[in-house]
C-alpha cells in the first residue's frame, strides 16, 4: 500500500467510525442530553440526510479547487466538527454538528475516489477504490467498537474527541504524503458537464443497481438482530460474534471486489449480484439453523461489499470528464437505499410477515439489479460505446 492510499484510508476510517461509532453510546448520549432514545435516532438519520443532500452540493461548489487542499480542509472540518459534538451542551447542537459532519463525509468519499484511481495504474484503478472503502467496513470492525469501548469507560464526549483526534493524525499524514496535484484533472470541465454525465446509461443505471442493492441490504441488515434472536434462536451474547463475521466478510469482501474490478469488471459485477441475490434466498432457508445462518451472513458481507469497487469504477470510468458530481452523488444513491430499505423492512414487520420474510426483499431486489447491469452491459456492446477521456487528456 502507498503512502498516498493509506492517508486516504486513514481519513476513510476516520469518517466511517464517525458515522458509525453514534450506534454504540446513544443510550448514553441519550441519558446524558435528557433525550429519548427514538429522539436521539435523529443523529443517525440527520447524518444519512447529511451525505445524500449536502455532499454533493459542496462538491459541486468546490469542484475547481485544488484537491489536496479540500481533502485537507474536510479534514481540518471534520476535526472541528467532532469538537463541536463532544462539547455539545445540548442535543439541538449535537445533531447540527453531526449533519455539518455528513456533509463533509459525502464529498471525501466522492474526492478520494477520484484521488485514488488518479495516482494509481489504471489496472490498479479497483483496488485503490476498495482500499478506499474498506475504511468503511475495518471502522466497524475497529473504529466502533474501539470508540464504544471508549465511551463505556470514559463517557460519551470522549468518545467524538477521540475520533476528532483520529481525523487530525488523517489530516496530517495526508498534508505530509498525497501529491499536490493528486487528481487534478477533476478540477477541469464545466458545471454543464457535470450534469451532462449523469445523463449517460452508465452513470444513471449504475445509481439504480446501488439503490436497489442497499435496499436489498438493509431491509434485512436494520433488523439483522431480532432475526437473529426471536427466528435463529441465538443468544443475546452471541449477536456480536455474528455481526463480527459480517464485518470480517465485509473487508475481505471489498478487496476481493477490488481485484475483480481490475481483472474483468462488467462480467464480475454481474457475478457479484447474482450471488447476491441467491445468498439472500439462502438466508431466508437457514434462518432457523444458527451455525449455517452464522456462516451464510459472514458469507452475505463479503458479497455486499465486493460489488462496490465494480460498480464505482464504471460509473467514474464513464464519468471521466466530469467525475466530481457523479462520485459525490454515489455515497448519496447509497444513503438513499439505506432508507428506503429500513422502512421497508419495518413496513413488512408491521404488516406481520415477520423478520423471515425480509430476505425475500433483498432477492428481489438483487435479482432486478443484477437484470439491470446485463441489460447495461449489452446496452454498451451494441452502441460500440467509447469511455470518455479525463478532462485536459487529448485523444490520441
Amino acid at each position: 500500500m502507498s503512502l498516498p492510499l493509506f492517508a486516504l484510508f486513514l481519513a476513510a476510517f476516520a469518517f466511517g467510525t464517525a458515522e458509525f461509532v453514534i450506534a454504540g453510546v446513544l443510550p448514553d448520549v441519550a441519558l446524558g442530553l435528557g433525550v429519548s432514545i427514538p429522539v436521539a435516532g435523529y443523529l443517525v438519520s440527520g447524518y444519512a440526510i447529511g451525505i445524500a443532500l449536502g455532499g454533493p452540493l459542496l462538491a459541486v461548489l468546490t469542484k475547481k479547487m485544488n484537491r489536496k487542499l479540500l481533502v485537507l480542509l474536510l479534514g481540518i472540518g471534520f476535526t472541528f466538527g467532532q469538537a463541536l459534538c463532544a462539547i455539545a451542551p445540548n442535543f439541538e447542537l449535537l445533531l447540527a454538528a453531526r449533519i455539518f459532519v455528513s456533509i463533509l463525509h459525502g464529498t471525501y468519499f466522492g474526492i478520494a475516489f477520484v484521488i485514488a484511481t488518479s495516482i494509481v495504474p489504471a489496472d490498479r484503478r479497483g483496488l485503490a477504490m476498495a482500499l478506499i472503502l474498506s475504511g468503511l467496513t475495518v471502522s466497524n470492525v475497529l473504529g466502533v467498537p474501539g470508540g464504544t469501548a471508549i465511551g463505556t469507560a470514559l463517557g460519551w464526549r470522549a468518545t467524538f474527541w477521540a475520533v476528532g483526534l483520529l481525523g487530525l493524525i488523517a489530516a496530517l499524514v495526508i498534508a505530509a504524503v498525497l501529491p499536490r496535484h493528486a487528481g487534478a484533472s477533476a478540477s477541469q470541465g464545466s458545471f454543464r458537464r457535470e450534469f451532462s454525465a449523469l445523463g449517460r446509461q452508465q452513470v444513471f443505471l449504475g445509481f439504480a443497481i446501488a439503490i436497489l442493492v442497499m435496499i436489498g441490504q438493509y431491509s434485512l441488515f436494520t433488523y439483522i438482530a431480532p432475526l437473529l434472536l426471536t427466528v435463529t434462536g441465538l443468544e443475546t451474547g452471541a449477536v456480536p460474534v455474528v455481526l463480527l463475521l459480517y464485518g470480517v466478510g465485509a473487508t475481505i469482501g471489498v478487496f476481493v471486489g477490488g481485484r475483480l474490478a481490475d481483472w474483468r469488471l462488467m462480467p464480475s459485477l454481474i457475478a457479484i449480484l447474482c450471488i447476491q441475490a441467491m445468498l439472500f434466498g439462502g438466508l431466508y432457508l437457514l434462518a432457523p439453523y444458527p451455525i449455517p445462518m452464522s456462516i451464510a451472513i459472514g458469507l452475505w458481507g463479503g458479497a455486499t461489499f465486493a460489488f462496490g469497487s465494480p460498480l464505482q469504477s464504471r460509473m467514474l470510468l464513464w464519468a471521466a470528464d466530469a467525475p466530481n458530481l457523479t462520485s459525490a452523488l454515489i455515497p448519496a444513491g447509497f444513503n438513499f437505499g439505506i432508507a428506503v430499505g429500513a422502512v421497508l423492512g419495518a413496513a413488512m414487520i408491521d404488516a406481520g410477515l415477520g423478520y423471515r420474510t425480509l430476505p425475500l426483499i433483498g432477492a428481489v431486489a438483487l435479482i432486478l439489479a443484477a437484470a439491470i447491469a446485463a441489460g447495461s452491459g449489452l446496452w454498451e456492446r451494441r452502441a460500440r460505446m467509447a469511455p470518455p477521456l479525463p478532462a485536459g487528456v487529448a485523444a490520441q
